[in-house]
């Protein structure tokens, strides 16, 4: 009624090129999500697992809560850390979340 024959004719037989174009900024929108938030986590993730994969007995961490010591003993899944003297904890390998260079922990 509102729509004429001719208008009606027309938007139905929009060829395939049309249907592209309509999803192309859904699709760039992916592409960019891609390259900006999940690539770099990846990238991340990565980088974290060979650190964790590289500890060894004497290296000096920082655990993602604070807490900085010396490794005394790697096991698989826990590490032992002695944050003072005569004082050690069992951590989990993954909350290691920074290997500092030796020697910054000189009191320990």
């Amino acid at each position: 009624m509102l729509i004429s024959n001719a208008y009606a004719q027309t938007a139905a037989a929009a060829g395939p090129m049309d249907s592209v174009m309509q999803f192309l900024p859904i699709i760039l929108m992916f592409v960019v999500l891609y390259f900006l938030m999940i690539r770099p986590q990846m990238k991340k993730a990565k980088e974290h697992k060979s650190l964790i994969e590289a500890l060894g007995k004497g290296d000096e961490v920082i655990t993602s809560g604070g807490i900085a010591g010396r490794i005394t003993k790697v096991s698989d899944d826990f590490v032992t850390v002695a944050i003072a003297e005569n004082v050690e904890i069992q951590i989990q390998k993954p909350a290691i979340a920074v290997v500092l260079p030796k020697g910054t922990l000189k009191s320990l």
